[in-house]
């Protein structure tokens, strides 16, 4: 009788150019656990499920569905099956590495093999000649750049001979979410088919139009990466040879999201706390009136178009773009000055391309606690963000249906008044400027 390997999908949700598979013996057993300390309810959850459905019929009806604690579910798995091995890809996540750490340990003799990772390069392989971590993006990119990367593996369905756990009593029901938020379509065949969409009318005016949110400008693809229904490698192979500024572009953000799974792989205490702890010091508002005013900006009534507008975007799409992301994210902390971990946490309770690394570190850069030390003088004027990057004023109408009716560029600023049930701005930018600067000045450096 043929070997039977386990191959345990994660954050990798695809058939193709899946390193994973190139490393089974013969027959194997696809396996998905539902682990309970990762569904929490929201979009993501149920992007996940709509993922694991077209996953399924991809696998013919193959994939064994099982809830609980993969600590226990694994290595009893294993034990059924008789399995000589368990196929991974790495999980780089504080809580994903001690998972499989202890995982590893469970299955005692059977190993637990990781082959390629979600990353165009895994975390930990880029490092400054003297071997630590890099604290600053422009340079991590340039030594990522030189690094470079493996060509995509040739896999699909047909790679390995997968068994029918039909017989098995273990598979369970692929849950269903009925929610109101508005996903896009699911799995490995929709993100191929956004990507060669983007590559063929898009790509070119990703430099100019990504900053647009009025513009359909960027590719749309970050839900899919999350879940590894396509790999970053795919997409970078589709981009050999392109040396524009479009293709330099799209290398870059794909390397901001390596830099940022990097810097957590290096500091995992910084999905919580400040990675500079200058920043311990700085004052945060979080008295009954702080909720008030967080809970204006979650709703998106914060009297700012622009940042208004990403709110509600979040809360329909469970998505925002990454301007209004950066806009509404330096409000939270300069202008109303709260912590940056209540709207990193209420990020992650919406966004369903939410991932650790690049939402933690995404907000610390912009409130100014992380890796790049610049962005702590910036203090976004949202009125002025919301003519330079919606300069017809079409993103916020879209979203605040109270300013439909004020044309043009002049819903930013409406200076001819608010019309009825828009609220007046919840706060002075002028006033809350000058005091985040203020605050931010008393962190400096002491000698400590």
């Amino acid at each position: 009788m043929s070997a039977i390997d386990l191959v345990w999908f994660r954050r990798d949700l695809r058939l193709a150019d899946l390193p994973t598979l190139l490393a089974v013996a013969d027959t194997a057993a696809a396996v998905f656990v539902l682990d309970d300390v990762l569904l929490r309810p929201g979009p993501r959850r149920s992007f996940l499920f709509d993922c694991l459905r077209r996953l399924d019929e991809a696998l013919a009806g193959r994939l064994l569905v099982t809830r609980g604690d993969p600590v226990a579910v694994i290595p009893a798995l294993a034990r059924e099956l008789g399995a000589g091995a368990v196929h991974i890809s790495a999980d780089f996540g504080p809580y994903g590495s001690r998972r499989d750490r202890a995982v590893a340990a469970a299955l005692g003799a059977v190993p637990l093999l990781p082959s390629g990772s979600p990353y165009v390069v895994a975390p930990g392989r880029i490092r400054k000649s003297d071997g630590t971590a890099y604290r600053v993006f422009t340079p991590f990119r340039r030594a990522w750049l030189e690094h470079g990367w493996r060509a995509p593996a040739r896999t699909g369905p047909d790679t390995v001979r997968w068994l029918d756990p039909a017989g098995l009593g273990m598979r369970v029901p692929i849950p269903t979410d009925d929610g109101a938020v508005a996903l896009p379509a699911a799995g490995e065949a929709a993100a191929a088919a956004r990507w060669h969409s983007f590559l063929a009318d898009g790509l070119d005016r990703y430099h100019r139009d990504r900053d647009r949110p009025d513009l359909s400008g960027t590719t749309g693809l970050s839900p899919y990466l999350k879940f590894g229904c396509l790999h970053p490698r795919t997409v970078l192979q589709d981009l050999r040879g392109r040396g524009d500024d479009a293709a330099a572009t799209l290398r870059s953000e794909l390397c901001w999201r390596d830099f940022y799974a990097d810097v957590l792989h290096d500091r995992p205490d910084t999905a919580q706390r400040n990675y500079n702890p200058r920043f311990d010091r700085i004052r945060h508002d979080t008295g009954p009136d702080a909720q008030r005013l967080f809970e204006a900006w979650a709703q998106g009534r914060t009297g700012f178009p622009i940042v208004d507008a990403g709110m509600r975007q979040l809360l329909a799409q469970g998505w925002m773009h990454n301007r209004v992301r950066m806009i509404v994210a330096s409000f939270l902390t300069k202008d109303l000055h709260l912590p940056w971990r209540w709207g990193a946490r209420h990020f992650m309770r919406h966004l369903v391309d939410g991932d650790l690394a690049s939402n933690q570190h995404g907000w610390q850069w912009t409130a100014g606690s992380g890796t790049d030390a610049a962005p702590y003088f910036r203090v976004f004027n949202p009125i002025g963000q919301g003519e330079k990057f919606d300069p017809d004023g079409d993103y916020v109408r879209r979203w605040v249906p109270e300013l439909r009716g004020v044309a043009g560029k002049r819903v930013h600023r409406l200076a001819d008044g608010r019309p009825p049930g828009y609220p007046e701005p919840i706060v002075d930018h002028a006033e809350e400027r000058r005091e985040a600067l203020a605050r931010y000045a008393e962190t400096a450096d002491r000698g400590d």
